[in-house]
This record gives C-alpha cells, structure tokens and sequence, in this order.
C-alpha cells in the first residue's frame, strides 16, 4: 500500500519532468551532498535544443539579477514538511464556508497550497511591504538566523556591531526585497489559473523593480498595465512630493486573458438625476439645458467621477450626449456635401472627410442623430449618448480619498487599529471589472487587516456572485512593531494590541485580520442573510507525523510490524485529515462530515471524494463498510495495521468491493 508523502511537492522534479516529457536527450544525472545520483538538467544540451544554430557559449541576454537571486529560486523549489492545522475555534462557519485564512509565513503556505490550489486561482492581489526602509520585510529560510540574515544584507558587521542607522542605506537594500519577493511569486503563479491575474499594490521604492520581476516571472509579455492612484496631497518631501502609489496588473496568458476589463462609469446617478431636474425646469429648450449643464459640471473637482463626464453636456429628446467627432478614418473617403437644416446651405466639411457613407449619414440626420452647430459654418457632431456609453475600460488613472478606508475600518472596529489599510470599495469595483465571479478564488499572501478579503464580501453583496478567498498573514507581534511605531501609527498599533488583549486574543497582524472579517461578516449579513460570511481558520505547524529516530534495524523492523504509532501527541484526527488533503492535492474548502462506521470515527469528505480513518485499531468490518461506500479515496494509519498480511487483506478488500477506490497509508 502506497504511503502519503506528507511535505509540500517537489517543484524541482516537477519541472525536470516537464523538461524531460518534451526533450529526455537533457536529462542527466549529478550527485547530491551525499554522494547519490539524482536527476538534473544539461542546460547547454538544452540550450542546443532550442536554437536553430549551433550554440558554442553562454550568450549575454536581458534579464534582471542581483546578490542572493540564485539563493531565492532555490528557496521556492524547497520542499516543506509542514503542515496546516485547523482552528475549528477562531473560525467562522467552518463547516460550510468556502474562505480559507492561514496564519504563517507565505512561503511556507504558497508551498503547501502548490498541489490543492495549482492553476484554480482567478486574482491574485498582494499588498507587499513597499520597502521604504522601516516596514517588515521577510527574513527566509535561507537566512539561517536573523543575525545572519542581517550580516548577509550588511546591516551589521561580522562581529554584529550595527552598520547603519536606516537600513535603506545598505548596499542590499533593493536585493533584499527581491529576494524576499522572488520565490513568493514563483509559487503564487503556478497557482494562477490560465487566465489568472496577479494585482500589486506598490510605491515608488520598489515600483520599477517590481515591474521587471513580474515580467521575468510571469512572462515578458504578462504586465499590462498599471493604476496610479492619487491618495494622498502631502507637498513636504524633497525633489517631488509623491501623492500617488501604483496598482500594477500581469496577466498569466494573455490568450486566456484577453484583457476585456470593463467598469461602469462613476456618477452616472448624479448626472442622470441632474439632467432630469434641467428637464423639468427648462421643458425641451436644449440650448438652456445645455448651458446649465455646463455650469453644474464646474462645481466638480477633478477628483469627482462625475467630472470625467463633463463632455456629455448635451441633451435631446433621446437622452444625454455629448456632439462628438464625426470625421474619418481614411483621408478622404467620404466626401459630400451636407445641408445645415436651419441655413440650407452645405456644411463645413472635416478635412479628412465624413466617417459614414452619404447613406448613412441621411439616415441619421433623419433620426435627429446628428448635431449641428447654430448655422452651417461649423462642423457637425455625431450624437453620442450616455446611456450606450455606460461602460469603459479600466482606466490608468484614480482618485482615492486615502482616509476613507481607515475611517470605515475604525467603524467597524470602535477605533483606529491599522495604519493605512487598503480601500476595499476599491478593490471591489476592480474585482468586478475584471470579471470575477462565482466559483472564482481571490488569493491574498499579505492579507494585513483583510482589506482585499473583504473586498471579496462586498464583490459578492453588490453582483449576487458567489466568489470565495484565501487570505495568507504571518503573525507579525504588535508588542514588538510598537517599540519603533512613531506618531500616530504607535497610538494606532497600541490601540490595536487593547483591543485584542481585552478579548484575550494574541496581538498580531493576523488577529486584526481575523476579527476584521468578523466584524465585517456581520455587516453584509444585515444586509444579505445568504452570504458566505465566513472563513475556515488555519495555522502553519510541523509536520503531524513524529520525528521518530531509529537504527537501520529498528527502521526495518518498524516497517515489518508497523505498531509504532506515527502521530505526534496531542495532534487530532482532523490535523491529519487536512495534511492528507493536501497531500492529495484536494481543496481545503471541501464540506467534511464526521460519522461513525462500525463504532469507530472516520471522516467523509465531499460525498465521499475522500473516507480518511486514523483509528488505531481496523476491523475487518469497518473496512469491509467503507469499500462498499466506493468512496474515491481511502486513507488509514500506518500504525493501525498489525503485519503486513493486514495491508495486505485491505488491499484485497478493496480489489474485491471497489477496485476504483485510491487507498493509501500515512
């Protein structure tokens, strides 16, 4: 019987493969640190298979590096013997919800998601630390310790004596968020779905390096675009006072994606209304409409999304529109002559000539779709209308009150808890214009006060999708975060650790977001009862399976008998079941019923995709029981199964009952 491996997938396998399926003549062998054979790539064989000519050396070519590259790449290959453990008391809804939230590093949960969650994801959304010197930024792995880690981006000697005051004056400063960023985007586009889109909230620090690492690792041709978002009116820095961050776009394939982002208009209510109110007021005296409409739109700033729609300033019996070009595309194309309907003479004509045929251009000036100037000395105007213009493209450009979001956050919790938090309105509409809807997952790796998860909520409450997330939060300390907090943000980062500690809750990053999505659950519940609400709460841990250190012989003869029990104390059967999914490569998000086969517990996972028992003590009863259910899978202990004739007879069991069903051992 097949055994579970129990650790996060072997991408570098994976991807030799991949390699091997479309060229074997590259694959080779090396040895590892301990001297066994283990497959590798050629690269220049591989080279060779890709070029026309004869390839006689390395040949420099465009790409982005830096100190630590190479380091960071491997880091995301690594396999994890990790595990997610389930908090069945900090959750909400857990047996029916399909959010998921994991507390941990999201290296370590990207890794672990890599076979449950490969290509089923539509958005990507992070909001990364935007490296200004002060902010957290992640020490991996492969920095053994901090204080390595430290050494290595020469921020202190070797004797660890501090180098500079303001790590943004290292000579690392930029690789270390490279580094930190690279392998997190390797993992998260192997979950993006074919036409998956990764969204990165970023500030000038990092902005062009982010660019070009997007591109490396998504595709030369996978950014599309970016929003600059006016947030801010501060006119105190050196130089240039920066007032705007950007929120960059890459899609995964853009065959898959191509790019049809749409978005209704703002202030559309504002101005349907106000035209109603000239037409009430003025009856069908367009030229007085007109002039008041032009006056109304002044009192708008640039900021307001009605203000985009001061062209349409015009009005007729047909509705709003504004007089817009009617010259054509091809020098010349058109000519003829058009009569004004007042003057009867010909009008004066575009100088590239009419964008319609004479016919064309007769039929709409007989359905009143033309305007004309006030005699024929002007130009004419194709009418066009508001309403069949209701729609456009995302746009580059956007103007965020930045103090609305933190106003609603402190709503929801009685205070300011969390520094500049993300507009989750914002979010919403950009979800919506890239058309997320139901069965889609939202994934955000540094979810902070859960702005782009709640995000997902609103989605949902304002479309009637059923559109579902996977937030991912290390749990920052707050207790330490306060120690370097100046100004406001220590008032607001003490206001934080009160609130949590008053319900006797950890002071973390991750608390705010799990309480946030409480608070907010609530909210949009008021307003609609059906909505899924919740999230399943997990917690990143060590492997379930003990560390148990034996003698060869001692491993043999464990492996004869299998009575050594292969669970770490105090872990529960439904540790284990979650570690099994994703072994499986299963969603976390499967519905999970707890039942009773001949007197001893098992669980039964969607309509018996899976029937996991971790009892150690099998009947052949209770596996007689679950092979006639022909469940898809089927998992037991290890340690349950007194000799390997007890393998064995399941094995049989199931040959004979339901010779489809995958049984494994952990």
């Amino acid at each position: 019987m097949e055994k579970l491996t129990m650790t996060s997938p072997d991408l570098t396998g994976r991807n030799i493969d991949a390699i091997a399926g479309l060229f074997p003549s590259v694959v080779t062998e090396v040895l590892d640190d301990e001297g066994n054979p283990k497959r590798a790539i050629n690269f220049d064989l591989l080279r060779q298979e890709l070029s026309d000519d004869i390839v006689e050396g390395l040949q420099e070519r465009y790409q982005l590096d830096w100190p630590g590259k190479a380091k960071a790449a491997a880091a995301a290959n690594q396999p994890l013997a990790k595990t997610l453990r389930p908090l069945r008391e900090e959750s909400e809804d857990f047996q029916s919800t399909k959010n998921l939230f994991i507390e941990g590093d999201n290296l370590e949960a990207l890794k672990l998601l890599q076979e449950s969650y490969l290509g089923k994801i539509k958005v990507i959304y992070i909001d990364p630390p935007y490296n200004t010197g002060n902010d957290f930024v992640y020490a991996d792995s492969f920095a053994s310790t901090k204080d390595e880690e430290l050494k290595a981006s020469g921020q202190v000697s070797e004797e660890g004596v501090p180098l500079v005051s303001n790590p943004k004056a290292n000579g690392r400063y930029h690789s270390n968020w490279l580094t930190m960023m690279y392998p997190r985007l390797k993992l998260a586009r192997n979950l993006l779905a074919d036409d998956g889109v990764l969204i990165v909230s970023i500030d000038e620090n990092e902005h062009a390096n982010l660019v070009n690492l997007g591109s490396e690792v998504l595709g030369t041709d996978s950014y599309v675009g970016e929003i600059a978002l006016k947030n801010s009116s501060r006119s105190d820095q050196r130089y240039i006072s920066m007032q705007h961050e950007y929120i960059v776009f890459f899609v995964k394939n853009k065959t898959a994606n191509p790019g049809e982002w749409t978005e209704k208009k703002g202030g559309l209510d504002r101005i349907y209304a106000a035209f109603d109110g000239f037409k009430k007021q003025f009856g069908e005296d367009w030229a007085a409409i007109h002039e008041a409409a032009k006056d109304w739109y002044k009192g708008f700033a640039p900021s307001d999304p009605v203000y985009a729609s001061k062209h349409y300033n015009r009005m007729d019996e047909r509705g709003i529109y504004f007089a817009d070009n009617i010259s054509g595309p091809n020098d010349g194309q058109y000519v003829y002559e058009v009569l004004h309907p007042t003057t009867g003479e010909p009008c004066k004509a575009p100088a590239r000539g009419w964008v319609f045929p004479e016919d064309s251009m007769k039929q709409r000036i007989a359905e009143n779709r033309i305007h004309f100037g006030p005699d024929h000395t002007t130009v004419p105007n194709l009418k066009t209308y508001l309403r069949n213009t209701e729609y456009q493209s995302l746009t580059s450009i956007r103007y965020v009150d930045g103090r609305a979001a933190s106003k609603r956050l402190a709503t929801l919790f009685g205070e300011k808890v969390f520094t500049n938090p993300k507009d989750e309105l914002l979010l919403r509409d950009i979800y919506q214009a890239l058309g997320v809807g139901t069965g889609d997952i939202i994934l955000d790796m540094f979810a902070g006060s859960g702005s782009a998860l709640h995000a997902v909520w609103e989605l949902n409450l304002a479309t009637g999708s059923e559109a579902s997330f996977i937030g991912m939060q290390v749990a920052e300390d707050l207790n330490e975060s306060v120690k370097t907090a100046k100004g406001a943000a220590k008032q607001i980062t003490t206001n934080a650790i009160k609130s949590l500690t008053a319900q006797c809750k950890p002071a973390t990053v991750a608390e705010i977001g799990k309480e946030r999505l409480r608070l907010a659950g609530a909210k949009v519940s008021e307003k609609a009862a059906t909505l899924d609400v919740g999230f399943r709460s997990f917690r990143i841990d060590t492997s379930n399976l003990a560390d148990v250190l034996r003698t060869p012989d001692e491993t043999d003869q464990a492996m004869l008998d299998g009575l050594e029990d292969s669970v770490k104390p105090g872990r529960s059967g439904e540790d284990l079941l979650f570690q099994v999914l994703l072994d499986w490569g299963l969603e976390l998000a499967m519905p999970i019923a707890v039942e009773t086969i001949e007197g001893i517990e098992v669980y039964a996972v969607e309509e018996d995709a899976l029937i996991a028992c971790f009892s150690n003590k099998i009947t052949d009863a209770l596996v007689r029981a679950i092979a006639k259910r022909q469940p898809l899978r089927a998992v037991f202990l290890d340690s349950a199964f007194a000799s390997d004739d007890a393998r064995i007879n399941v094995e049989q069991v199931f040959r004979e009952l339901s010779p489809a069903t995958d049984v494994k051992a952990i």
